[in-house]
């Protein structure tokens, strides 16, 4: 575990519990140690300020050689720099973190999370308390559950920032910061947000600019002394970071999953990349029995329901990975900035309906209607006939409202999942179809889901994940790509393609993407199907949900009467979440992680 908690409240009498320990308290300020924690608190400057820093800023030699203060630590540097420049520190960070320091002569708590938000942090604010961690165990404070969380959840298939699924404990927003005086409540401020800006250049000054950066950006995340590895899967993200990486650390390691099920694993694929690449794979098939088995760790480690099913593939590469590494690099972000998902090719195949007038898009819009659903075509013609502002809400799309309406006991009209994009649409109002949707992805999947997942799995076994993509230098050049050389060929991330040729082996560059797939499609059919219907039964969320609805979704995906598998996922993941941290099951499950369930504050 890495993190850090803590409180700030008016004479506090907390002590010692069985699962944590106060290593610092001065009456109105405390910070707690918990076992595994591997981040600590460092005190500068006659003790007035403590500093805790979960992350790594990759320009510190930089921030280090403005001073004049002689030979200083990290935690130093920070230290300095916020006594000088106070909150417009972060506009000098440059790195993956989450950080407090608290002026103890002024009394005012400073916290900041890093631009994408690959660091996590959580926080409760009472009206005479408040607690911050990097992990949302630390600080539970009551197992209410926050129902308009869970409402967009069944959409989303994440909880979206800054809620969590537990009433009152938030997420400090990526690119945010926030000041807390002893009297008032948090000042929270957004000092940094991705926006895209195209610009007109040839393809080969934005060759050139994309090899330049990534170069840098993986340089930097590679400077430590510690065993590297990388995430290799069949595709072309996770190849170009291990083929760049490799000529800086030649004795990289790299790890591959996969499922026996046909069609669901690339280790032979990326067994054939490491070899041309020159560095070891190390690979493990992923058995159903296997991740039954360590689901409740999963969930567990989330701290969140999550219901993308390629946590299971994350975790079990992250468990492999502890095994030879401290640090592992990962591809996450290359398809938000450089075009990568096929969903963002959509606008070019719907574009005939832009040139329809209103009484054809009516009429098609009731012949769409009529079509049952699964019919070739149907969902062409809703798509095309639907604004991309109602019809994109990002990666997942669960649950529609109508669905959510049958089966959730405590549904809202007034709350769709379009209040989670509404304003992100309004500011990205003047970005081409696909910009936006990039925009809606940065602002709400990559945080939401993808970031989720790697930085929690990868956390469970103790290992430091490093996501070179998602670099402000890196993105500075993707935000000035036109969106047409993204999608260009008929392909995604065409630019990046062509920036990789000669690095990358050539039987991955052009690769369709594949990702991490997991086959619970099949399983839910097979060998899980009992499974599912057990965790439905057991599960004592009948007052959130009318079971029998569930139960239909079991039964018509085991008769192949439709594909119900993401969305008979979400509600398992959650059922399972739900035991875990409501209703306290699990225990022995989680044994194995040397950990104790949250306690109340």
């Amino acid at each position: 575990m890495s993190g850090f908690s803590g409180f700030v409240k008016r004479n506090h009498d907390n002590t010692n519990t069985p699962d944590r320990e106060v290593c610092f308290y001065d009456e109105e300020f405390g910070l707690f140690h918990y076992p595994r924690c591997e981040v600590k608190p460092y005190f500068f400057q006659n003790d007035r300020y403590l500093i805790v820093l979960d992350g790594e800023i990759f320009n510190i030699k930089e921030l280090k050689e403005g001073l004049s203060e002689g030979e200083c630590c990290e935690p130093e540097v920070l230290v300095i720099l916020y006594s000088q420049l106070k909150e417009k520190i972060v506009e000098k960070l440059h790195g993956m973190f989450a950080l407090v320091i608290w002026d103890k002569q002024d009394k005012v708590l400073f916290g900041a999370r890093d631009p994408f938000g690959i660091k996590p942090f959580y926080y409760y604010e009472g009206i005479e308390k408040m607690y911050f961690s990097a992990n949302k165990k630390s600080i539970w404070q009551s197992e209410v559950l926050n129902l308009d969380a869970l409402q967009q959840y069944l959409t989303f298939q994440f909880v979206p920032e800054p809620d969590t699924m537990t009433n009152k404990i938030q997420k400090l927003e990526p690119g945010h910061y926030f000041t807390k005086k002893m009297d008032g409540p948090m000042e929270i401020i957004c000092y940094w947000k991705a926006a895209f800006q195209p610009v007109l250049k040839q393809e080969a000054e934005f060759i050139r600019e994309i090899q330049s950066a990534l170069y840098q950006s993986i340089q930097m995340h590679t400077g430590s002394d510690a065993p590297i590895g990388s995430f290799l899967s069949g595709g072309i993200d996770s190849t170009i970071i291990a083929a760049i990486a490799k000529e800086y650390h030649p004795d990289l390691k790299t790890f591959s999953v996969g499922f026996e099920q046909d069609g669901f694993s690339e280790i032979d694929i990326a067994e054939e990349t490491a070899k041309r690449l020159g560095v070891d794979n190390i690979s493990r098939i992923i058995h159903p029995e296997d991740f039954i088995k360590e689901l409740p760790n999963i969930i567990y480690s989330l701290e969140d329901p999550l219901a993308d099913p390629a946590c299971i593939p994350l975790y079990f590469a992250a468990k492999e990975a502890s095994k030879h590494v401290k640090i592992v690099l990962s591809g996450e972000g290359a398809d938000e900035l450089f075009g990568g998902y096929n969903i963002y090719r959509e606008p070019q195949s719907l574009r005939l309906f832009q040139y329809l007038p209103n009484l054809i898009k009516g009429i098609l819009q009731k012949l769409a209607a009529f079509l049952p659903d699964g019919m070739k075509g149907k969902s062409f013609i809703e798509r095309g006939i639907t604004p991309l502002e109602e019809r994109y809400i990002g990666n997942a799309k669960i649950f529609s409202e109508v669905e959510k309406s049958m089966f959730f006991r405590e549904y809202r009209v007034d709350l769709s999942y379009t209040n989670i994009t509404a304003s992100l649409y309004k500011e990205s109002s003047s970005y081409d179809a696909i910009n936006k949707m990039q925009f809606i992805d940065i602002h709400t999947w990559l945080r939401g889901d993808i970031l989720l997942k790697a930085q929690k799995m990868t956390g469970a076994h103790l290992v430091d994940l490093r996501a070179p993509f998602l670099d402000k230098e890196v993105f500075e050049i993707a935000s000035q790509i036109p969106s047409r050389l993204n999608i260009a060929n008929g392909t995604t991330k065409y630019i990046l393609r062509k920036a990789v040729e000669g690095i990358v082996p050539e039987h991955v560059l052009h690769r369709k993407k594949l990702g991490f797939p997991v086959p619970i499609r099949f399983w839910l059919k097979n060998e899980m199907n009992d499974w599912a219907r057990k965790i439905i039964r057991e599960s004592e969320t009948d007052h959130l949900f009318h079971k029998d609805y569930l139960y239909k979704l079991l039964d018509d995906h085991y008769n192949d009467q439709f594909d119900n598998s993401r969305k008979l996922w979400t509600v398992l993941m959650f059922m399972i979440w739900h035991a875990i941290f409501v209703e306290r099951k699990y225990e022995n499950e989680l044994s194995s992680m040397n950990t104790v369930l949250p306690m109340g504050i």
